[in-house]
């Protein structure tokens, strides 16, 4: 059992938790994911750690309620506890000085860009960080971000809060400027990345993404997890989640996350049912 130590809300659907971990917390590093269940009968789901918080022994994670685990889970207070948490998994991003580093977050994916912010940081590169959400409200953690990022960019797609357009929109501005980027992240929604990608393609950036797709051990043995990287197979789970954003099959990645769409919303119309909403 992990327990909840403390949880917030950034919005109606999204909250921000720190559980009891020890061990995951001690041997954690950026750009690793754990997968867990709610409850003894739940199903296996993977979730990317925000933070690691070695002398403490806990784990920050950020999720957005989208399906009956995620909504379970949202339904947890300070205290609860979740059954099972497997963790770390996945290859750590790889760290090193690069020198001009271009940081792409939207979503809750920004919970899984913020700890490679703060690596490479550290690790002495220069950071340019983009933000981007629909509106203002829907860009989570851009005081963080700016703490360790020489330059911090928020796109919304409504204007409401800095650029008015999409994270692209930003990536050519920066082109436009004469900056010069070594290398960069994009972690989002499926889309964002995969438009990241193809502008970073455009503009001669070599791009990593990070692929959370459909999971169920975590450990390489179920080949749920497979996408296409430079035409090869790749089980997202032990080879990743980082992969070339130039090499993803876009389309194929996106059609295999919609592949139980109609079964989750079944799942989840029943779990709502059972609870009384």
């Amino acid at each position: 059992m992990f327990k909840i130590l403390s949880k917030s809300a950034f919005a109606a659907n999204e909250f921000d938790i720190w559980i009891d971990a020890p061990q995951i917390a001690r041997n954690g590093h950026a750009g690793q994911f754990c997968v867990l269940r709610v409850n003894e009968t739940g199903e296996r789901i993977p979730l990317t750690v925000a933070e690691y918080d070695r002398e403490g022994g806990r784990i920050r994670m950020i999720f957005q309620t989208v399906g009956k685990t995620t909504t379970a889970l949202g339904k947890l207070n300070e205290g609860d506890c979740i059954h099972d948490i497997l963790g770390p998994l996945g290859t750590p991003s790889e760290v090193k000085k690069y020198g001009t580093v271009l940081m792409i977050g939207g979503g809750v994916g920004i919970a899984a860009l913020f700890p490679i912010i703060k690596a490479l940081k550290e690790a002495g590169n220069k950071v340019i960080t983009i933000l981007g959400g629909r509106t203002k409200d829907l860009v989570i953690m851009m005081d963080e971000c700016a703490k360790y990022s020489d330059e911090l960019i928020v796109t919304t797609d409504d204007g409401s809060y800095g650029v008015k357009g999409v994270v692209t929109t930003a990536m050519d501005m920066l082109a436009q400027r004469g900056e010069k980027i070594d290398y960069c992240w994009a972690i989002g929604p499926s889309i964002m990345m995969k438009f990241a990608s193809l502008k970073a393609k455009e503009l001669q950036i070599p791009c990593w993404v990070s692929l959370n797709p459909i999971m169920i051990d975590g450990t390489g043995m179920c080949g749920g997890c497979r996408v296409t990287v430079n035409d090869k197979i790749r089980f997202a789970c032990v080879d990743g989640p980082e992969f070339d954003g130039w090499g993803v099959n876009w389309n194929e990645f996106m059609t295999r996350l919609r592949q139980y769409k109609d079964e989750e919303k079944i799942s989840l119309e029943k779990y709502k049912s059972e609870v009384g909403e």
